[in-house]
């Protein structure tokens, strides 16, 4: 019988929940370490859609990307999703910038998806564990322009749309962060990037890359880390045979474009 736990430890063995940056949360957050486990639907995120489908498939269990809970809970209500996975007997295991780290994870799901190798650290976060890349850097196979490149990201995450800001330059040398990961393209520009691709990127942040010739593709939070749904599934798949694991349908990209 395979419990709650034992598939918090095996994540815990290539996605070490104490490698989890600060102020981040993670780990099981909601249920019954020992609870067994048959059917676990995997979503990027807990909505209140994603736990009536874990309610329709048997799952007792939802391992998410982002966590559950994140920040004090001053008031439990009884339409909160804490409170409603309680209610139904689903525990949750939530792993956040310990996955976006991890040798198999956010990141290097979005290299591959990019067809990116040579991969190093963009940049380095000292965990509790050690240091861990906070962001990769990596080359494409062949040299192409901007537009090129933007039509490339679109299509391999499967993006409606996404922002991009143009460079003159030949694009070779890559540098990513899923989600929120404007903040590193300083670092992007240190380590000498034709393009940054992230998630989410502020406008100074956009300004210091046109400053310095550098291409940013903005592909939105949701495309950026979904990349890693899939092959997260099939790793717990392959080791845990008794178990079902399955992708969330109802978990999608709430944004869309008008152009």
């Amino acid at each position: 019988m395979t419990r709650v736990l034992d598939i918090f430890e095996f994540i815990d063995g290539f996605a070490p929940f104490d490698s989890a940056m600060d102020f981040d949360n993670v780990g099981v957050l909601v249920g019954n370490e020992q609870a067994p486990v048959e059917r676990c639907l995997l979503a990027l995120d807990v909505t209140l859609d994603v736990i009536e489908e874990a309610k329709s498939l048997g799952a007792s269990l939802i391992v998410s990307h982002h966590p559950v809970i994140f920040e004090a809970i001053r008031a439990l209500r009884h339409d909160s999703i804490p409170h409603v996975l309680a209610r139904n007997g689903i525990s949750v295991i939530c792993a956040h910038t310990n996955l976006d780290m991890a040798p198999f994870g956010v990141n290097s799901c979005l290299a591959e998806a990019l067809s990116l190798h040579d991969l190093t650290a963009l940049a380095s976060y000292e965990s509790k564990v050690g240091p861990r890349p906070e962001g990769l850097i990596g080359v494409l196979e062949n040299v192409c322009n901007c537009h090129e490149f933007a039509a490339l990201v679109k299509d391999r995450l499967g993006c409606a749309g996404l922002r991009y800001l143009p460079t003159d330059r030949g694009i070779r040398r890559v540098a990513i962060c899923s989600g929120a990961g404007g903040n590193l393209v300083r670092a992007a520009i240190s380590e000498g990037a034709d393009a940054f691709v992230t998630g989410e990127i502020k406008h100074h942040e956009i300004l210091m890359a046109l400053t310095h010739g550098i291409c940013v593709m903005d592909a939105g939070h949701f495309k950026t880390e979904d990349v890693v749904i899939l092959p997260l599934a099939k790793k717990l798949s392959e080791n845990f045979g008794g178990v079902e694991f399955i992708k969330s349908k109802t978990c999608t990209d709430p944004m869309k474009y008008l152009v």
